[in-house]
């Protein structure tokens, strides 16, 4: 073998070929999550297992409950002092209503230049592209100088206690030496403007904060006064949160994200200064802002509601649920402010809880991400950002792993990335795969 040079390149025909192959493969085994661990994964873990074997890798599956399944493997580097790297994507996805779509959401149609199905976008198509790469780097007998170790994960669209969870908690031996990670949700294209094309690299993650409250109170007839009425103290708390408007808190990767934006549009602005007036400067940005207004602050969205057995019986206990999300730093306010608007009569914890995350932007890191980007796109320009909501990254970074968003796609104009994740008829375009493979090739060799 010889070691990998970053000016060279092993992407083959065969590797653009491959990842059309297996984005549209993977899509045709329905893993669906519909929560609960109502998910099976073994058979899309057996499908990359097998084509990571044929690559000369000797993967690893593991199991916290039977047929959830994750698979593991080490690329070994040609420098073992070298700290590892760790590339990482789920084989799970949301749930799809045939009867919504334009084609059936399983089968992987490869129609006029787009891969179509469920996960097409989240995150099959990275999937995929993770072993083009690997099996034209077995094909042109290179290796990479540091270790990378290739994780496929279950149940990253609910808990992550199958998956990601797992395998940190119970296997860190496995991911020894890793350092960084890269995964879904990033270093895809944006068009804000006419002309303008923007690849988002994620640089951090919002906090995951689902909550459940609990209203006690008397119960009795429903035609009697009652003053200690468990729906009526329920509902007051859920209209405080739900009405509630959460103070800005301006994380380092967003104000990166906010001074890069406005940049490109000629504008200089410093969100430190004091006065900083930011709705002003989104309403510069256009629909750049996208990317910065939902992880300026912390945020909270009632969505579920439960009460009662019987219309004139009032109950003597209401849950709700709530999906709470925190910047960076925001944790203490957020359970300060929780307690606030819950008050008294209203007991919340916990459901769901994960960190928030944030990583560097101006080391070599996101230095060398941003120039394999745009070697491919030289008019296209990087800017970190931070994810509304979460990934695996949360359960990685608990082995000390520092997470980035890049899952490289080429999209065309009025192409929704957006609307497309997790929504209907979701797809992908066949070039922005071979996009993805070269720029994936060209990020891990110089990493």
């Amino acid at each position: 073998m010889h070691a990998l040079n970053s000016e060279d390149t092993s992407v083959d025909r065969v590797a653009l070929d491959e990842a059309v192959e297996f984005t549209s493969g993977l899509i045709r085994i329905d893993t669906t999550n519909r929560g609960g661990g109502d998910c099976r994964e073994r058979p899309a873990a057996e499908y990359v297992a097998e084509r990571l074997a044929d690559a000369g890798l000797e993967p690893v599956l593991l199991e916290r409950t039977a047929g959830r399944t994750n698979v593991v493997a080490r690329i070994e580097g040609s420098d073992p002092s070298a700290e590892a790297l760790l590339v990482h994507g789920h084989l799970d996805v949301v749930p799809a209503e045939a009867a919504d779509w334009s084609v059936d959401p399983f089968s992987g149609e490869v129609r006029d230049g787009v891969v179509w199905g469920r996960g097409a976008v989240d995150m099959k198509n990275m999937d995929a592209m993770v072993l083009a790469v690997v099996r034209a780097w077995a094909r042109a007998g290179v290796k990479p100088r540091r270790d990378i170790v290739i994780a496929y994960t279950a149940d990253e669209e609910d808990s992550a206690v199958d998956g990601s969870g797992f395998l940190a908690d119970e296997h860190p031996h496995l991911f020894e030496g890793c350092t960084e990670g890269i995964s879904e949700s990033g270093a895809f294209t944006v068009h804000p403007t006419p002309g303008r094309a923007i690849y988002p690299i994620a640089a951090g993650e919002r906090g995951t904060a689902w909550l459940k409250l609990t209203a006690t109170g008397t119960a009795g007839h429903g035609s009697k006064p009652n003053r200690a009425n468990a729906v009526s103290r329920l509902a007051a708390a859920v209209a405080r949160i739900g009405e509630y408007e959460w103070p800005v808190r301006l994380t380092d990767t967003v104000t990166a994200c906010i001074t890069e934006l406005a940049a490109l549009q000629g504008l200089s602005v410093d969100p430190r200064r004091p006065g900083f007036d930011l709705d002003e400067v989104l309403g510069k940005l256009g629909q750049a802002a996208l990317l910065v207004d939902a992880t300026v602050r912390n945020s909270a969205n009632p969505t579920m509601l439960s009460a009662g057995y019987k219309l004139n019986v009032i109950p003597g206990e209401a849950t709700a649920y709530v999906d709470g999300r925190m910047v960076p730093g925001g944790e203490a306010e957020f359970i300060a402010t929780l307690d606030e608007l819950t008050g008294p009569d209203v007991h919340w914890a916990f459901h769901h809880r994960e960190v928030a995350l944030q990583a560097p932007v101006d080391g070599r890191t996101f230095a060398i991400l941003r120039e394999s980007v745009e070697r491919f796109d030289p008019d296209g320009r990087v800017v970190p950002f931070c994810m509304a909501g979460g990934t695996d990254a949360k359960q990685f970074s608990r082995l000390g792993i520092t997470g980035y968003g890049f899952s490289p796609l080429k999209l065309p104009p009025g192409f929704d990335y957006w609307a497309l994740f997790h929504g209907v008829d979701e797809r992908v375009p066949v070039d922005a795969l071979h996009f993805g493979v070269r720029v994936l090739d060209r990020a891990l060799r110089a990493l």
